[in-house]
């Protein structure tokens, strides 16, 4: 049988593994095939951060006889304070050394860098009680202050999240790139391939497979690549993932195939199946699916292989054996409280649906079958993943990375974990759009939902329709109220530099975020600038959004990114530090009510949009309709009971999650919800829809359904109970 091995490059998170190469272990293994898989970013920074390590890594800083500057200098001199206290640092951010947080917490435990400026009252953001996030986050800059280090020093490539991110940007010519492999092997490249080598002395594979999602993975898997073909040429080596199938889709410059054999695009199972397949049948007709490989030292693209894919429905549970899962650090970058999930805790990671189901957006990679695939599975599947995980792992946290996940999908994923009564944790990717009303988010939060990340790019009318986002900004006002309003963090993702967008759109685009941040809808956020990609439809055709198109010329390497220029826009470029500078602010609760220009170093327009605009658009929001045939009234982990009577008037004693609550209900209507409740649970038959039930309790409280939904009663029950589409 073909011994596989997938590896991460590095580097990607701290926290939790990136998915891939468990994604394919559970599939190799659903097909009956073994393979190990190995996180070789999580294998470095292990070896880079421990006592030895350290020691090593100084000792090559004060040969180098770099020049420091004096924060730097300070670092190197505290080498034996680092080097004493690097293995309980690393051993608490790996939730191994709890009472170590009192410690570090209130005391001078850990050297303190440049880094620890950042934020001065830690009280404040985490409070008197706020003990292991106060550590974490001290510990976290401890090691962000010896990445700074490393990086003036020896290590110029190194970053917690990326790995010789550099030479992958713009690589439309893999010149750079080979310059870089062909140098003498630096100090932490070294490492690495130690860190490889680990896994070929247990056992060596015939096959390798690295996944690069990103340009700072790149270097990465060819450094390794390179060392495997020089000391085991026999093993075939394959690459797939993020980065190949946005960047390498024209390949035609046949180096890269001496680091690798394989390139593969889109969804890896049936590519990586086929290859082992090859493997193991030698002799036979050589099949690919979606494959670039060498014929006569040319780059060829061979999709000949019929069928060979697999539909999400008919894919296992992603599978983590092998991974060292106990190693990974929750590191705490920043004390926002949604910001910090990407980084806090280990997540399992999964996908609700495969592609997008919106894919319209003119700035992003649609016509790429990630993205243009749309292919979901059913809640019972993705559910019983979950279990399989949580056996497995031993972990119930889930972070769903779709592009957008469907909120129908979510729906019923989220009825199917209450159905269940599995307990979880979980957070996802949305779009901002109307389906999220508060009865959903109702629904979705008590299934576990946390959080939820999306798009609100650009906060402008105007560009939200050459985006063709399909949302508005009334809209994400009150998708983000029924988010918060049920306990649940909301993040935005957010652009600024879409073609033609002027320095006034800018502006407002920023009064609106500030505004939205001000009413509690959202909790977090990312700015980035636009950029115009080959597979987009401005890409496509730039002329049409009225930008020009500069370049780069390909060079045979990765095409994906594109120059242009934006002749009607504003100089988009200058609005950057300004933007993150007030985010940043509104994400720690300060600035909200400073003026914007406090943000720039520059004059800007003063905004035009009004200072109540999401106030309005909150206020604007619809009553109950009262006609929802085809949904469900259903009482979420809730119990009633009959008090005394007053009068025509029932108390009905309402128990939950929240405590007790007593609200007065005509009598007729109270012994009637009292006595159906146990049909207004999921896990009931439910012979009362939402059209049903309100007019029967119209009917015994004499009223109309419009009358009905105006009594204050109601409106007290109404916070008890959701109405969801069945």
């Amino acid at each position: 049988m073909t011994k596989t091995l997938l590896f991460i490059p590095p580097l990607t998170q701290l926290n939790t593994p990136y998915p891939a190469t468990a994604y394919l272990t559970g599939f190799l293994r659903q097909q009956g095939l073994t393979s190990r898989q190995a996180d070789l970013g999580l294998d470095l920074v292990m070896s880079m951060f421990n006592n030895d390590g350290l020691s090593q890594i100084f000792d090559e800083i004060e040969i180098g006889n770099f020049s420091l500057n004096p924060e730097l200098k300070a670092i190197l001199l505290n080498r034996n304070l680092y080097q004493n206290t690097i293995d309980s640092v690393i051993s608490f951010l790996q939730n191994k050394n709890y009472t170590l947080g009192y410690r570090i917490a209130k005391g001078n435990y850990l050297p303190q860098g440049s880094r620890f400026n950042q934020i001065k009252d830690l009280e404040w953001f985490f409070g008197n009680i706020g003990v292991q996030d106060t550590a974490r986050y001290k510990c976290t800059m401890y090691l962000e202050d010896l990445s700074d280090l490393i990086q003036a020093t020896i290590g110029p490539q190194f970053g917690f999240s990326k790995y010789a991110e550099r030479i992958a940007r713009t690589a439309v010519s893999f010149d750079p790139i080979e310059s870089e492999l062909k140098k003498e092997t630096g100090f932490l490249d070294q490492l690495l391939i130690a860190c490889a080598k680990k896994y070929f002395d247990e056992e060596i594979p015939d096959f390798v497979g690295f996944t690069v999602p990103f340009g700072g993975n790149l270097y990465g898997a060819l450094k390794v690549g390179q060392w495997i073909k020089q000391h085991y040429p026999q093993v075939k080596i394959a690459m797939g993932g993020g980065y190949p199938n946005t960047e390498l889709r024209e390949l035609s410059d046949p180096r890269v195939f001496q680091y690798l054999d394989y390139i593969t695009l889109d969804d890896g199972e049936g590519p990586i199946l086929n290859l082992i397949q090859n493997i193991q049948t030698p002799d036979s007709e050589k099949k690919f699916k979606r494959t670039f490989h060498l014929v006569d030292n040319k780059v060829v693209f061979t999709d000949n292989l019929i069928g060979g894919d697999f539909l999400h429905q008919q894919k296992p549970a992603p599978s983590y054996q092998g991974l060292k899962l106990d190693q990974y650090l929750s590191v705490i970058d920043m004390p926002n409280p949604m910001h910090r999930l990407w980084n806090d805790g280990r997540w399992n990671k999964m996908t609700v649906a495969h592609g997008c189901y919106w894919k319209k957006c003119s700035f992003c990679d649609i016509h790429l079958d990630y993205i243009g695939r749309y292919d979901k599975a059913t809640a019972d599947h993705l559910v019983n993943q979950m279990e399989a995980l949580i056996a497995e792992t031993g972990e119930t946290g889930f972070h769903f990375v779709d592009e957008a996940a469907p909120p129908a999908a979510l729906r019923d994923l989220a009825i199917e974990i209450i159905r269940r009564k599995l307990q979880v944790s979980w957070w996802a990717n949305i779009r901002f759009e109307k389906s999220f009303d508060a009865d959903l988010c109702q629904l979705l939060a008590a299934s576990g939902c946390i959080a939820v990340t999306g798009g609100l790019e650009v906060a402008s009318p105007r560009i939200l329709d050459l985006i063709d986002k399909g949302i508005t900004v009334d809209q994400v006002a009150r998708v983000g109220k029924a988010f918060s309003d049920a306990g649940i963090l909301v993040h935005a993702y957010l652009m600024y530099g879409f073609p033609t967008q002027t320095a006034q759109e800018t502006i407002d685009s920023l009064e609106v975020v500030r505004q939205l941040f001000q009413n509690n809808l959202l909790h977090s956020g990312h700015w980035h600038q636009f950029a115009m990609t080959v597979h987009s439809p401005v890409g496509k055709d730039p002329e049409k959004y009225g930008v020009i198109r500069t370049g780069p010329e390909f060079q045979g390497f990765a095409n994906n990114d594109l120059y242009h220029e934006d002749p009607k826009g504003a100089n988009h470029e200058m609005f950057s530090d300004g933007l993150k500078k007030a985010l940043y602010n509104y994400m720690h609760g300060i600035g909200i009510d400073f003026p914007l220009k406090k943000f720039f170093s520059f004059a800007i327009p003063e905004p035009l949009v009004p200072r109540t605009l999401i106030e309005r658009s909150l206020k604007a929001t619809p009553l109950d309709e009262v006609s929802k045939t085809g949904f469900r009234f259903c009482f979420l982990q809730n119990t009633l009971l009959l008090k005394k009577q007053n009068g025509g008037n029932k108390e009905v004693e309402i128990i939950g999650s929240k405590g007790k609550d007593t609200i007065e209900i005509p009598m007729h209507a109270a012994q009637f919800l009292v006595d159906h409740q146990d049909q207004f649970q999921w896990n009931a038959k439910n012979e009362w829809d939402y059209t049903t039930t309100i007019e029967k309790l119209a009917s015994l409280c004499k009223k109309t359904t419009d009358e009905l939904v105006q009594q204050k009663w109601w409106k007290s029950l109404r916070q008890y109970f959701i109405v969801i589409k069945a």
